[in-house]
């Protein structure tokens, strides 16, 4: 009987179990709260290591898909682009609270991790990589 009372009961809360593992947590940051080692500052080296393998240098040069390279500085609230032609471009963050996309007008660059999404009025977007 206590048997076929905890199986019934099992058989109820294994989905509620199922869907609790996919829900992240809030204010989480993906795998590296599931990884969490406890430093005690609620920061974990998962997170670490994925900071600093995506956060942009001060400056980094990007080799381009069209052959061309630019330089990147990263001014925090913008970035300042040189090009392959000396001229240099600086670009606001838009929406200026965060520190990757920045751009004004028609022209826009994107920074992912080691990749920069380039993107000009009337030109296709062009992938650069540092």
């Amino acid at each position: 009987m206590a048997f076929r009372l905890t199986a019934s009961v099992a058989i109820i809360l294994l989905p509620v179990f199922v869907c609790t593992a996919c829900v992240s947590s809030p204010g989480g940051k993906g795998v590296a709260t599931a990884l969490d080692t406890g430093f005690g500052d609620g920061s974990s080296a998962m997170s670490i290591v994925a900071d600093e393998e995506t956060s942009q240098p001060g400056t980094a040069t990007y080799n381009c898909a069209d052959g061309g390279m630019m330089t990147i500085q990263n001014l925090g609230t913008s970035v300042r682009i040189l090009g392959p032609d000396g001229v240099a471009e600086e670009l606001p963050a838009s929406p200026s609270n965060q520190r990757s996309r920045y751009g004004q007008a028609h022209d826009a660059i994107v920074l992912d991790g080691r990749e920069a999404l380039v993107v000009k009025a009337g030109q296709t977007p062009l992938p650069c990589t540092r």
